[in-house]
């Protein structure tokens, strides 16, 4: 199909595309387009003005300094993806986001439309979940921070108001010997994630497990955090039954739902297994 009838701006600044966004009701954002342009071209969604966020210089960049990260609305996966610096700085993030799509949609695809879209199955979304990470956003009525556990409202949904621009993402710093781990499941490299499993925890003098985190996408209403698993493993040795327990603990934590991809229960069961996966190789456990 073709996309109804539209017009376009491309703004200069955040004041700009608010004040474009206020005067137009219905206008969306564009950033690179990866979500937008199937949705426009389907026509469940036609809005009267697109406006282009790609002039805005100030809504790039990656930032890394003692107390963390930043990303800019409008860094792209595959920037990311080349950052030798972030590697190290953020090495959760960069695994989560080598996941993305093909490369084509990570050449793109932009850390702050993936976020506004909300998909349950997308990888930034769950990032920013985890990893406690905080949204910085601003509005007619100025700038707000909005953690990420209150950004995101169901699929699809977000805090964000029509006239307001997602303009950067902080990620808190990242010690060093942290643990981690990610795994997805997609039926082929590339598409959105039957499930996926985020965990990372710091460990303590005695070995045991502190700052438990543990994440899921693709197998609930949106990326969210399982706090009954990291209660579970909080100041505890990671061993083969902890393991065991807390896997089958993640699977009863979601909430899946089914279509033609899988059933709710698949996914369920994906949710163990990868949580096991995931959980063994940063203990290296085999």
């Amino acid at each position: 199909m073709k996309l109804s009838r539209l017009e376009y701006a491309r703004p200069a600044s955040v004041a700009e595309a608010i004040s474009l966004l206020q005067a137009n009701e219905g206008a969306k954002i564009i950033s690179g387009g990866q979500s937008l342009m199937p949705v426009l071209a389907f026509r469940l969604a036609a809005p009267p003005l697109l406006v282009d966020i790609g002039a805005i210089e100030a809504l790039r960049g990656i930032e890394i300094a003692a107390a963390g990260t930043r990303l800019g609305a409008r860094v792209r996966w595959c920037e990311i993806e080349r950052d030798g610096a972030l590697r190290q700085a953020q090495p959760l993030l960069v695994a989560m986001i080598d996941q993305v799509a093909h490369y084509q949609i990570r050449n793109r695809g932009t850390v702050g439309g993936s976020l506004a879209h909300a998909d349950p199955a997308a990888e930034m979304p769950g990032v920013s979940v985890v990893c406690d990470a905080v949204l910085h956003i601003v509005g007619p009525g100025g700038s707000r921070v909005v953690p990420a556990a209150d950004f995101f409202t169901g699929p699809l949904q977000t805090v964000l108001a029509e006239d307001d621009v997602l303009v950067a993402v902080d990620l808190p710093a990242w010690p060093s010997g942290r643990r981690w781990g990610f795994e997805e499941f997609a039926l082929r490299r590339g598409d959105f994630a039957l499930a996926g499993v985020a965990v990372h925890y710091d460990r303590d003098a005695a070995g045991q497990a502190r700052n438990v985190h543990v994440g899921v996408i693709g197998a609930d209403e949106m990326p969210r955090r399982l706090h009954d698993v990291e209660r579970a493993m909080e100041g505890r040795k990671i061993d083969a039954a902890l393991i065991a327990s807390s896997a089958a603990l993640a699977a009863a934590s979601v909430n899946p739902m089914s279509d033609l991809h899988a059933d709710a229960e698949y996914r369920r069961a994906l949710v163990a297994t990868l949580f096991e996966r995931v959980v063994r190789r940063a203990e290296q456990l085999q």
